[in-house]
C-alpha cells in the first residue's frame, strides 16, 4: 500500500509541475466567447466530424484533437492543409477554405475541448525583435537536418517532405515548432523558449530576404545542387569548347 501511494504522489507531482510550467502556452475556454465556441462547433460537425468524429474523439481515418489546442487548428486550417484535399502520405499546403472568423472560431471550439497550445503572441511573431544569429544556431542543431540550411525544404522518406520555409509566415513558423505538424517533433516552451522561437522565425526571415550576393542561387538548395550545375553545364561548356578548338585547328 505505501508504494501504491508513493506511486500516487509521484504522479499528482508531476502533473501539477507539468501544468505550472506549461500554463504559458496553453489556451483555454475562457479566451474565447460562448458564441464563437458555438460557431466553431457547427462549423466542425459540418467539415471535420467525418474524419475526426461528432465530438472530436477521433475515428480510424483521423485524429483525436482532444487536448491538440487552438494552435493546431489555427496551422492546419490556416494553411488549407484541413480539411485535407485527398488521402496520401502528407496533407499538402493548398488555399485556406475558411475564413480568419471562422478559423478562430474552429480554433476556439477545439481549445475548449481541453487545454493545449494556444495561439501565439504577436510579440513573440515579430522578427526584428529576434536574434538572427542565435536563430541560427537553434535552427542548424534541430532544423536543418529536414528543412534544409536555409529551410528550402528537403525529401524525407516514403513520399514525405519538409517544406520550404521561405513564404510561410511568422505566425504559422511559430505553431509548427509548437504543436508539430506532419512528421515534425514538438518544441515545447521546455525545449525552445517563445524567445528563441522568435530567434528561429527572425533567423528564416533573414535568410528568405537576404539577396544572392553571387547573383543566381539555384534555389539555394546547398553544394549538390551547386555540384550538379557545375558538373553538367560546366563539363558541356569545356566539351563544347574543346570540340570548337578542334574543328577550328583542320
Amino acid at each position: 500500500m505505501a508504494l501504491l501511494v508513493l506511486l500516487l504522489m509521484g504522479l499528482m507531482l508531476t502533473g501539477g509541475a507539468y501544468a505550472l510550467f506549461t500554463t504559458s502556452s496553453t489556451a483555454k475556454a475562457e479566451e474565447y466567447s460562448a458564441s464563437d465556441i458555438d460557431g466553431g462547433k457547427k462549423l466542425f460537425v459540418s467539415n471535420c466530424a467525418t474524419c475526426h468524429g461528432a465530438g472530436a474523439q477521433g475515428t480510424p481515418n483521423g485524429p483525436s484533437l482532444i487536448g491538440v489546442g487552438a494552435s493546431a487548428v489555427d496551422f492546419q486550417v490556416g494553411t488549407g492543409r484541413m480539411p485535407l484535399q485527398a488521402s496520401g502520405p502528407q496533407a499538402p499546403v493548398k488555399k485556406a477554405q475558411f475564413s480568419d472568423d471562422q478559423i478562430k472560431q474552429l480554433s476556439a471550439y477545439v481549445a475548449s475541448l481541453g487545454p493545449g497550445p494556444s495561439i501565439p503572441d504577436s510579440e513573440y511573431l515579430d522578427a526584428s525583435k529576434g536574434d538572427a544569429a542565435a536563430g541560427g544556431g537553434l535552427f542548424r542543431t534541430n532544423c536543418a537536418m529536414c528543412h534544409n540550411v536555409v529551410g528550402a525544404g528537403g525529401a524525407l522518406t516514403r513520399g514525405k517532405y519538409a517544406p520550404n520555409l521561405q513564404q510561410v509566415s511568422e505566425k504559422h513558423l511559430y505553431e509548427a515548432m509548437q504543436t508539430g505538424p506532419q512528421n515534425m517533433p514538438i518544441f515545447n516552451d521546455a525545449n525552445l523558449t517563445p524567445e528563441q522561437k522568435r530567434d528561429v522565425i527572425s533567423y528564416v526571415r533573414t535568410v528568405s530576404e537576404t539577396p544572392s550576393p553571387g547573383g543566381f542561387k539555384l534555389g539555394a538548395l546547398g553544394p549538390v545542387a551547386e555540384g550538379l550545375f557545375v558538373w553538367f553545364f560546366g563539363l558541356a561548356a569545356v566539351i563544347g569548347i574543346t570540340v570548337w578548338l578542334t574543328a577550328r585547328s583542320k
